[in-house]
C-alpha cells in the first residue's frame, strides 16, 4: 500500500487523487506504488512517484552453472567452485 500521498499547489477531492493513483498503477502494472506527490501547477498536474523496491538476486556463472546461491550444492560441487581459477581483468 502507499506510504504517503501529498498534494501541493491546490486542493483535490479524494476521487481525483484516487484517479491519479489508478492512472500510475495502470501504467505500471508490475510495480507497487510506494509514494505519490501530486503538484498542481495552474492547469497542469505534475506527478512524482516512487515504487517499492524489487528484490534482486545476483546470478553468476560458476563451474558451468548459473547460480545465485550455492547453499544447495553438495560437497563435491562446492570443492569444484573453491578450487577453480578465478580470472580478473588487469587495470
Amino acid at each position: 500500500m502507499l506510504d504517503y500521498i501529498t498534494v501541493t499547489g491546490g486542493v483535490m477531492t479524494d476521487e481525483e487523487i484516487q484517479a491519479y493513483v489508478d492512472h500510475v498503477q495502470e501504467k505500471n502494472p508490475q510495480r507497487k506504488l510506494k509514494a505519490l506527490n501530486i503538484e498542481i501547477d495552474g492547469e497542469f498536474i505534475n506527478l512524482n512517484y516512487t515504487f517499492e523496491e524489487v528484490p534482486f538476486e545476483h546470478i553468476r556463472r560458476i563451474t558451468g552453472y548459473l547460480v545465485g546461491d550455492m547453499s544447495h550444492w553438495n560437497n563435491a560441487k562446492s570443492a569444484e567452485e573453491r578450487d577453480r581459477v578465478k580470472h580478473t581483468l588487469a587495470n
